[in-house]
């Protein structure tokens, strides 16, 4: 994945993980792939990406 691509599928998860919190990040991060095409191999980082996010969310609201 070209390196400007693949920073747009990052943001573009981020936001949508921002919007709809999910509570199983795998399950997410698959439907999202599954969804939007995206070549495999990426599962991993894009759902430790998730997690990440959704951390911050949680430690912003305490």
């Amino acid at each position: 994945m070209a390196k400007r691509s693949h920073n747009e599928v990052k943001e573009s998860l981020k936001e949508l993980t921002r919007i709809f919190q999910p509570k199983d990040p795998r399950k997410f991060v698959k439907q999202y792939i599954r969804k939007y095409r995206i070549m495999g191999g990426y599962e991993d980082e894009l759902t430790m990406l998730v997690e990440n996010e959704m951390g911050r969310l949680r430690s912003s609201v305490s």
